[in-house]
């Protein structure tokens, strides 16, 4: 087979170029199926409801003080090369609650997204997006917790009608609309929009499209909220 002389050098090397940018992706898809066969952590490889179930276990063994011991050192080796945790969690920024401690985990099983008042916006969304359809996490888990800063400066912020200092506006904007859904509730109206805030964040998540409502769709995803009580250190999920 002859080749192509009506091909100019230009063409030719359009054409050697996007070969080569195809043979890249086929090396590294190749690739990424084999790292996917061998998972730097088998044991994470789990079904929504046993990745919950791991969770729970977890903060109980936190809350009475039975923590393992970690190998980070092991861990580090063993995670240079991917990761595949078996939940991921968006939490409030505060220095108080730490997931990793709650729930009793080594390097490399949580996916943690942190900002004050723990809601998904853009980044979060797309975060979780990366840890389900690239890690195939199983789980996430919306963790507010008690006396949260951020729902208590948005509720002053509301009540007084006054703006908050800086950039803490643009929060108090995201954080209201699960601030004003809990005034019509009775009770504790602090505790109410904690709460609040939880429940429709969690239903933010599950109704993401296309990628985390498609996974809750298909059973690969459960979104689930709890509640960090700062006393004892235990996580109330919410039904």
């Amino acid at each position: 087979m002859h080749a192509d002389r009506s091909i100019t050098p230009s063409r030719r090397s359009l054409l050697l170029f996007a070969v080569s940018v195809v043979g890249m992706g086929l090396v590294d898809n190749i690739g990424n199926a084999k790292e996917a066969k061998r998972p730097p952590k088998p044991d994470n490889q789990l079904s929504p409801d046993a990745a919950l179930k791991r969770l729970t276990e977890g903060n109980d063994r936190y809350v009475q003080g039975l923590s393992r011991a970690n190998d980070f050192k092991r861990e580090r080796q063993v995670l240079v090369d991917g990761q595949n945790p078996y939940a991921a969690v968006l939490s409030c920024a505060d220095s108080r609650v730490a997931p990793e401690l709650a729930f009793d985990s080594g390097l490399g099983d949580l996916f943690v997204c942190r900002l004050a008042g723990n809601f998904a916006n853009g980044d979060t969304v797309a975060s979780m997006e990366y840890a389900v359809a690239v890690l195939n996490t199983p789980l996430i888990l919306v963790l507010g917790h008690d006396r949260c800063g951020a729902i208590d400066a948005t509720i002053r912020s509301l009540n007084d009608d006054k703006p908050a200092p800086g950039h803490i506006p643009s929060l108090v904007a995201s954080l209201a609309p699960a601030v004003r859904e809990s005034r019509q509730q009775t009770g504790d109206a602090f505790a109410n929009a904690i709460r609040q805030n939880v429940i429709d964040n969690v239903d933010k998540l599950k109704s993401a499209g296309p990628v985390l409502n498609a996974a809750v769709e298909q059973n690969r995803l459960k979104v689930v909220g709890g509640l960090y009580r700062l006393d004892t250190g235990k996580v109330d999920l919410l039904n």
